[in-house]
């Protein structure tokens, strides 16, 4: 109730606690909505409104806000849904992979069929901005930010959480075939464990994105690919989705997961399967940030700066664990959620991560792997 309370309190005084801060000058934001005639003058002696107050007006007089969404489905309706309660603009939203909003918005091409991105890890956002499809924005509520790393250094996206790249093992199945839970990257490769794992397609999925960037930047290039060459042996199905894995660890279809230690924790607390074992690589892992952005071309531009600010507040953050999201959260005035720090996991009990190296090669990377690969094959799921 007390986090509720601070959040309820933060919410009613963003807009005018920030009014007087400065930032990117809102579009048109002087005129009214009729063909950009003047609009009618205020009354005397009534200051115009400036900073987070005019964006506020200004994203208002748009009316409208679409975001696609890549983190998991119930965490991204409740934060659209309490923006639109918020500030009374109409949001609509739909859940795509961090592959698909890429592949869509590179098709759109500059005419963005939506106007933000929220969640999802950094990868596919490096490569879109990359190609001058993100619009940058310099976001007032970035001066929240626990690290230059959580966001890019050209403000065209900011980071709002941090997930922890890991096993999740069903320890009843594991128990039934009298198998150890691997430990670390290596013993991902034991022939005991074929057919046995699952992990998510490299080109439809930020997270497998990321696995490749840990195994190349763990064990230089042609190691790293050949370490994913040889994990193939050992897979079952590469799913759509990064969180594909988790969700069927529980249910024992899938006895051994490589994804976000966060999914994990969301299959035990919300879903019940306490069979499910978190596993953090004892040689070292690496980490996502999940990310948020506006789209070059955005329909809705003003909206879609006032989403950034909100998307960067305790007001919308700490929806999170609320909602089966339990990443470690990166600005400094949100609290964390417990859950994480509960099973054992700890943010900064990671490898060093080169994000410029993924953000300038993860393209050629993932066309080096498949071409390891022998271009995949029906357990590469896309549907």
């Amino acid at each position: 109730m007390k986090k509720k309370f601070l959040s309820l309190l933060l919410a009613l005084t963003m807009v005018f606690a920030l009014a007087a801060c400065g930032g990117d000058a809102p579009a048109d934001s002087g005129n009214s909505g009729n063909g950009g005639e003047p609009a009618e003058s205020e009354p005397a002696g009534t200051p115009a409104p400036t900073g987070m107050e005019a964006l506020v007006e200004a994203a208002k007089a748009e009316g409208e806000l679409v975001v696609y969404g890549s983190c998991e489905e119930e965490y991204l309706a409740a934060a659209c849904e309490h923006f639109e309660e918020l500030y009374g603009i109409k949001t609509t939203y739909q859940r795509l992979s961090t592959g698909e909003v890429q592949a869509k918005i590179e098709e759109e091409n500059g005419n963005p069929s939506a106007d933000v991105w929220f969640g999802g890890t950094t990868d596919p956002y490096n490569v879109v901005a990359a190609e001058g499809l993100l619009e940058p924005y310099a976001a007032e509520n970035a001066s929240h930010l626990l690290d230059d790393q959580y966001k890019d250094a050209d403000g065209n996206w900011y980071g709002i959480y941090k997930g922890i790249l890991g096993f999740m093992v069903n320890k009843d199945e594991l128990a039934r075939l009298n198998l150890e839970a691997p430990q670390d990257w290596q013993d991902l490769l034991k022939p005991e464990y074929q057919g046995l794992i699952w992990l998510s397609n490299y080109n439809t999925a930020g997270t497998a994105k990321l696995v490749i960037n840990t195994m190349i930047q763990k064990y230089g290039h042609d190691d790293g690919i050949q370490y994913l060459v040889d994990l193939d042996k050992n897979i079952e199905v590469y799913t759509k989705s990064g969180s594909g894995p988790s969700k069927n660890v529980g249910t024992g279809e899938c006895v051994i997961g490589i994804g976000f230690l966060h999914d994990g924790i969301t299959q035990i607390v919300d879903n019940g399967y306490e069979n499910i074992e978190l596993v953090i690589p004892s040689s070292g892992t690496s980490f996502e940030v999940g990310a948020t952005a506006i789209f070059k071309g955005a329909a809705h531009p003003n909206a879609a700066k006032l989403w950034i600010e909100y998307a960067l507040s305790p007001e919308c953050v700490e929806q999170a664990d609320d909602h089966g999201s339990y990443q470690f959260l990166v600005i400094d005035n949100a609290q964390q959620p417990s859950q994480a720090a509960d099973f054992g996991l700890d943010p900064n009990n990671v490898m060093k991560y080169d994000f410029e190296d993924a953000k300038n090669n993860i393209t050629t990377y993932i066309e080096e792997v498949m071409q390891a690969l022998g271009g995949g094959d029906d357990r590469f799921q896309t549907e």
